[in-house]
């Protein structure tokens, strides 16, 4: 009698169990500051300096003593003492008179304020007469505003982003230590895929498709910092994969496929991945995207994926993307969605937990693509997101649901 087949696995167990095969990679390297978008800090950056350095203006004006300003001293204007643009240092402000300063200048010592230019009027003598009395403090920035010397502003684990490389450029770091890329081998199997611009499409077989997982896949981990070898397309043939896997296996961290992972006869990468190591074989409880494996070939992690492409597309989000920003050190790894209403109904309940294709409209709501097939990858193209909606949910317009953008997940 055949043992019963194991349960569909929930996404969370299964993310759980993924991540849990997941260590950070060996090997740090230096990298230009301009050169480090998207990569992962090995270190905390710690300030040697405070930013700004001193006190400085915030405006173009005149600095001044508030003490000097008193309500009916000044209606006659002060002479300016000194001009102080950025780059340069002012010399003590002398009792009653200003200092000409601009954005960014130090303020001179004895100011304790500025006033904007449009605040003040230059008389025929060249004195200026302040229209509004400051008070202490207006129109500085002080020194260790923004970071404070010893400060840590990046922590280790920290995926950098255009601001973080800024901020690390104004403590004074023209060079970034950062986990090294992960190396992916990627390809595909399956005797019914065709490259573009091999075969026209009036000249394709019967049965024969288009490989548009080859493309969304490499890009994904190109977006997430990885180097990556695409080794095309594998036949239908166990020999043919074990060869494959092999060979990927020397010098890369992950290979990682699409198709082929089911128990067809046409399936081969369950036993030949068993053939070089181990493997999980998960059944799981999404939708799209039940099929999903995990093991190891050699030292190399493998992961195939559903060839259908937007089971593929989606299994990667959820699992392949933590997976990887592990690798890399990262540290903040959860996905985070926010509470929209959604502008459809959704009334075929599911077991399994649904990703559901959506976009914004302009009323602030979500609208569903017509057809959430887990082939129809036009669906990923027009919207910018998904609904992630629980096992046995239906959703009624106005129904409150997670979404998940694109823009979280895609880089």
């Amino acid at each position: 009698m055949n043992a019963p087949r194991p349960g569909l696995k929930p996404l969370d167990d299964a993310l759980a169990e993924l991540l849990g095969h997941a260590e950070a990679l060996a090997g740090v390297e230096s990298v230009s500051t301009f050169d480090a978008d998207g990569r992962v800090l090995a270190q905390e950056l710690v300030s040697a300096l405070h930013v700004p350095p001193q006190d400085n203006s915030s405006m173009d004006g005149y600095a001044v003593r508030c003490a000097d300003l008193v309500q009916g001293r000044s209606h006659t204007g002060l002479p300016v003492s000194q001009r102080i643009a950025a780059g340069s240092s002012g010399a003590p402000l002398a009792p009653m008179s200003l200092a000409r300063i601009f954005t960014g200048a130090p303020i001179p010592p004895g100011a304790d304020a500025v006033v904007m230019q449009e605040d003040c009027e230059v008389l025929a003598d060249g004195a200026v007469r302040i229209k509004a009395v400051p008070v202490p403090g207006q129109w500085i920035r002080r020194a260790g505003e923004d970071v404070a010397l010893g400060a840590v502003v990046l922590s280790r684990g920290e995926r950098l982003t255009p601001a973080s490389l800024g901020l690390a450029a104004s403590i004074g770091m023209n060079l970034l230590p950062v986990v090294r890329r992960p190396r992916v081998a990627l390809f595909s199997t399956g005797d019914e895929l065709v490259m573009p611009g091999d075969v026209a499409p009036e000249q394709m077989k019967p049965g024969s498709i288009y490989n548009s997982n080859r493309f969304f896949l490499r890009a994904l981990l190109l977006r997430l910092g990885c180097e990556v070898s695409d080794l095309g397309i594998v036949p239908d043939r166990l020999d043919a994969t074990v060869q494959a896997l092999r060979s990927a296996a020397e010098n890369h961290d992950l290979i990682l496929t699409s198709g082929g992972v089911s128990v067809g006869e046409e399936d081969h990468i369950k036993p030949a991945v068993q053939s070089l190591g181990s493997l999980d074989l998960w059944q799981i409880a999404i939708k799209p995207g039940k099929p999903f494996a995990h093991g190891r070939v050699q030292n190399a992690h493998f992961i195939g994926l559903p060839g259908n492409p937007v089971s593929s597309f989606v299994t990667f989000l959820v699992l392949v993307r933590p997976f990887l920003l592990k690798l890399q050190g990262v540290t903040q790894l959860a996905t985070h969605s926010i509470a929209v209403p959604a502008h459809f109904t959704w009334a075929r309940a599911d077991k399994r937990r649904e990703f559901l294709r959506v976009r914004r409209n302009a009323a602030g709501g979500l609208e569903l693509f017509a057809n959430q097939s887990s082939g129809v990858l036009t669906s990923a193209v027009w919207g910018d997101g998904l609904v992630d909606n629980p096992p046995g949910r239906t959703i009624a317009h106005g129904d409150t649901v997670r979404f998940i953008p694109f823009a979280e997940v895609l880089g």
